[in-house]
């Protein structure tokens, strides 16, 4: 597995007071705590004016730690990461989030173990909130609409449903904050889309044209990360977000229909509007089953 090199790509969103503290804090975790020997990290600058941030990434560029990419766009989240994808070295890319926080040592060694199957797609971990509650072990299509996380805020070792936040299993759907998968994998099915998914719900149409182009999605929670969410970005909180937010859940809805509602990991009889995998009621399932 040592012959498979990989690439972190990072993304830079809009300057925040805590920016430069926030890159350092993943930069850091994943040179220290990393036992995986084979890779480079490339971040993407999308127009930094923090002079904190923009010194540090000097630093690591002078000192061959890292490759600085300059995105001169306006934010745009899939399109930054296409651009880091095409430029990356690595045959496995993983896209990071500059506010993931590595925390135990073999986290991308289980993402590549999964990542270089041939029949693998993407590849998501189990990501913790600072407190060590659960902020993703995989996502549920369909869920409060287009796509949501399950298990969320449960204790990090909580068994979940029938025990599935603590089992290696195929799955539709990961967080594109941290995501392993093959670089041509990734440039066989177009990326993420930049052209109307430029924020949200992204990596949830990827997962599901990974899936359609014939490849198992998987969820591993044996790579734990910290995830500090929104520390860069923030959250859909003004006018304008919220309008580009529903823009992108009417646009996912056309694209994808009833594929929304009937994800193959995820059984009919549990609900859409709740993160636990509780029972649904009324019954979503068309037809009652009978025994044979």
């Amino acid at each position: 597995m040592n012959e498979w090199y990989s690439d972190w790509l990072l993304r830079r969103g809009e300057v925040s007071s805590s920016l430069a503290d926030t890159l350092e804090q993943a930069i850091r975790s994943i040179r220290e705590k990393t036992e995986y020997p084979r890779f480079e990290i490339v971040i993407v600058d999308n127009q930094s004016t923090d002079p904190a941030t923009l010194e540090y990434m000097r630093s690591l560029e002078t000192a061959g730690q890292a490759r600085i990419l300059r995105y001169e766009a306006p934010f745009n989240y899939s399109a930054i990461n296409n651009f880091a994808v095409r430029e990356a070295a690595g045959d496995v890319v993983c896209l990071l989030n500059n506010d993931v926080e590595v925390i135990e040592p073999e986290w991308l060694t289980e993402l590549v173990s999964h990542a270089i199957r041939d029949e693998i797609g993407a590849v998501g971990c189990k990501l913790l909130y600072p407190d060590r509650t659960i902020q993703h072990a995989g996502v549920i299509a369909g869920l409060f609409g287009v796509g949501g996380h399950v298990f969320k805020q449960l204790p990090a070792e909580a068994p979940g449903y029938f025990g599935r936040a603590q089992l290696i299993q195929d799955l539709s759907l990961c967080t594109a904050a941290c995501l392993a998968i093959r670089k041509s994998t990734y440039l066989k099915v177009g990326g993420l889309d930049e052209e109307n998914l430029r924020i949200a719900f992204n990596d949830v149409d990827f997962c599901l044209r990974v899936a359609k182009a014939g490849f198992r999605n998987v969820y591993t929670p044996y790579a734990v990360l910290y995830h500090h969410e929104s520390a860069t970005r923030g959250y859909e909180d003004t006018p304008e977000k919220q309008e580009r937010f529903q823009r992108e859940v009417e646009f996912m809805k056309a694209r994808w229909g009833t594929v929304l509602d009937t994800d193959p990991a995820y059984n009919p009889n549990l609900s859409l509007e709740s993160l636990q995998m509780e029972l649904a009621w009324p019954p979503r399932a068309s037809k009652p089953w009978k025994a044979t």
